[in-house]
């Protein structure tokens, strides 16, 4: 049996969606750069909506995209309402994914500590000789 969608989940998907193309088309301020827009968490009464977002880069290009699409937030506002049939379009929250980053850390210590592991029986193994 399929799940039911709340209307916060599909207005989310579709403000997803639309400020996407927005971004990508319409926004012209050069620190925002190349974003994606990794989620849309809208609140219940439809006022604030969380958008989640990656950027290629590093922690400095990402407080760049963060200011300039806050500083875009009333545009892109202003753009929504236009697009979208709602009573009220949400005031619009940016904020960093940051996700990706922390598993790529995770998976280069994990791969670290197997590799100092690895080294470990070796070098323990090399100094050994089988007895009988």
């Amino acid at each position: 049996m399929p799940r039911e969608f709340s209307r916060t989940e599909r207005v989310g998907e579709q403000i997803h969606r639309e400020l996407a193309e927005l971004i990508q088309r319409e926004l012209k301020d050069p620190r925002v750069g190349m974003i994606t827009l990794s989620g849309v968490e809208v609140s219940r009464d439809f006022g604030h909506a969380k958008i989640w977002f990656t950027v290629f880069g590093e922690a400095e290009a990402a407080r760049e995209a963060q200011a300039g699409l806050q500083h875009a937030a009333g545009f892109l506002r202003r753009e929504l309402a236009r697009r979208m049939r709602l009573r009220v379009v949400p005031e619009l929250h940016f904020h960093y994914d940051d996700t990706q980053a922390r598993g790529a850390h995770l998976t280069a210590l994990i791969d670290q500590a197997i590799a100092d592991d690895e080294s470990k029986h070796q070098d323990g193994d090399s100094g050994l000789t089988e007895e009988k």
